[in-house]
């Protein structure tokens, strides 16, 4: 009896093991449109939630954001007071709208709560940007603004066709980072009803290696990624951060961008 209950203990650790690993958490800032031209809808909605964004394995409860804004032109503007609070999948996220005035880029940025994993014992932090543009005027997509984990774009982060890569230099505390590791996963949003913008098909993977890619930035910090598929794409810089409450704590830097098919 003691060695069955050993063997089963032993399985559970290793199948909890395996899908930890395979299943990466992401902070989302997923707006409703990346690039907005004349004649389209100038309001975008923007959820914010805390995912696997390939497996849709769960959605956890967000922590109320510490920092939510937009930057347009050097012009910072705090959005905190706009969030309503959201269920994604039975998980507690935040929703907004916001009204795209002037042409030009606008850089989303959110700085979340520190979210508690008991699995991992550890707090968790991802500082996460997005940008959107209006009418194709390209202004300020590559400014840092600032947080203390941040990847900054040197692909201009709209406009992208499917199998661009993107690059990005990885930054803590304003410096780069170098030999950062960077995790890739593709936003499997036919899996998520409640946020699908596309009507791609659901990615079925081979094996669960295959949910989160993983590279490695140079000793400059700047890392590089080709996305084969249309639609959002998250890169998560991961670093260690200030122990909390005598714990240890993971400070992400992340970045969302969209490819589009070229028809």
């Amino acid at each position: 009896m003691k060695r069955t209950s050993s063997i089963l203990l032993l399985s559970l650790v290793l199948v909890l093991g395996v899908t930890l690993t395979a299943s990466a958490h992401f902070q989302m800032i997923l707006p409703s449109d990346d690039v907005v031209m004349k004649g389209e809808e100038q309001t975008i909605d923007l959820n914010l939630l805390f995912t696997h964004p390939m497996s849709a394995a769960e959605v956890m409860d967000m922590e109320q954001p510490n920092k939510f804004g937009v930057i347009h032109k050097g012009n910072r503007t705090s959005l905190l007071d706009s969030l309503q609070s959201k269920e994604f999948m039975g998980g507690k996220g935040y929703t907004t709208s916001y009204q795209l005035e002037r042409f030009g880029d606008y850089t989303f940025y959110l700085q979340p709560g520190p979210y508690w994993e008991p699995a991992e014992s550890k707090y968790i932090t991802h500082c996460t940007k997005v940008v959107v543009n209006s009418m194709g005027v390209s202004q300020n997509w590559d400014q840092e603004i600032g947080m203390k984990a941040e990847i900054v774009p040197l692909t201009r982060p709209y406009g992208l066709w499917t199998n661009n890569t993107f690059r990005g230099v990885v930054m803590k505390n304003g410096k780069p980072v170098p030999n950062a590791e960077v995790e890739v996963e593709y936003f499997n949003q036919a899996k998520f009803d409640s946020l699908k913008q596309d009507t791609y098909e659901s990615v079925e993977l081979p094996a669960d290696v295959f949910t989160t890619q993983v590279i490695k930035a140079d000793k400059n910090g700047v890392f590089s990624y080709s996305m084969p598929k249309a639609g959002w794409w998250g890169f998560a810089a991961l670093m260690e951060g200030e122990p909390i409450n005598g714990k240890s704590h993971e400070l992400g830097a992340l970045m969302w961008v969209k490819t589009y098919d070229m028809k």
